[in-house]
């Protein structure tokens, strides 16, 4: 059968040289066994919990339903939540980017050791999260801060509660900056410098090499870059929990509430949650790609 399709092509092509058949490649099973641990802990620690999220967050008064869902929907209290974290997490994703941005443009710009004492503390920063950094921001921002005390008195703020939206937004951009440049400074490489003078020979202004030529190439870097950071900010709750005592509705601070259980234990709903807020970002990613998708058609 697959004689006579190859002479069917030869007949319809003359000239046109018939394709080799692909060998397949041979199994590895030693690889594939060293990849066993790693595929164990896999399921142990991602799938599996997926799985037990998903169907508990079914389970309703100790009955099949979609009642935990009615019940987010119909709640003022956990929608607000959802709005807080969304807002939140895009306004600070879309800072950081951009502050990112440039940032890692410079570094590509810069040449010797400066450059590597910047990405090694960059490194350094990135790492610097949780308990430390609300603690940090704290002493330095707090209402007796160091910072917020000099600049009240110089006339600058009179007011500024970094307990709240305020301070989140500052907080959550600070460790979403660190990590943005480490991924978007690699992307820098991808722009050759004989393309700009290219672009300069040809009369054209940077705006328009950045506008033709160097965005359109590090975009799917730029997109990627921000679903990492939005990903990052949405599923933040150390730094957030012990700079606000857990008094700010976000979705992961409800999460946490209804597992630990101040007066009652709501797993189920917390389950419900969870998968609200796995299906957000899936929204997201599922965006993302279809993006790239179409800027490679473009292409």
């Amino acid at each position: 059968m697959a004689e006579e399709l190859l002479a069917d092509y030869a007949a319809q092509a003359p000239g046109t040289p018939i394709p080799k058949k692909r060998r397949r490649t041979p199994l590895n099973w030693r690889a594939a066994l060293s990849l066993l641990p790693f595929i164990v802990l896999f399921f142990l620690f991602q799938i599996a919990p997926m799985i037990w999220v998903l169907i508990n967050s079914f389970v309703y008064e100790e009955a099949w339903s979609f009642g935990n869902y009615i019940e987010i929907f119909t709640n003022s209290f956990y929608l607000q939540a959802f709005q807080n974290t969304l807002w939140l997490s895009i306004l600070s994703s879309v800072v950081g980017l951009v502050i990112a941005g440039v940032t890692a443009f410079s570094l590509y710009r810069l040449k010797g050791r400066v450059r590597q004492w910047m990405i090694a503390f960059t490194s350094m920063a990135s790492n610097f999260s949780g308990v430390p950094l609300a603690f940090a921001f704290i002493i330095i921002l707090g209402f007796n801060g160091a910072i917020t005390l000099q600049l009240k008195a110089w006339g600058l703020i009179d007011n500024f509660d970094i307990y709240g939206s305020s301070g989140l937004m500052l907080i959550y951009t600070y460790f979403q900056i660190p990590l943005g440049i480490l991924l978007l400074y690699p992307a820098f490489d991808a722009l050759k410098p004989e393309w700009e003078e290219a672009a300069k020979t040809m009369g054209a202004s940077k705006f328009a090499y950045w506008r033709n030529v160097g965005l359109p190439v590090i975009a799917p870097a730029l997109l990627g870059t921000f679903i990492i950071l939005l990903a990052n900010a949405m599923g933040a709750f150390t730094s957030t929990y012990a700079l606000t005592s857990g008094n700010y509705n976000l979705i992961t601070i409800r999460i946490a509430s209804l597992v630990s259980g101040d007066l009652f234990l709501e797993p189920n709903m917390a389950a419900a949650l969870s998968v609200l807020l796995i299906a957000i970002l899936g929204f997201f990613t599922a965006v993302h790609h279809w993006l790239l998708k179409q800027s490679y058609h473009a292409k």
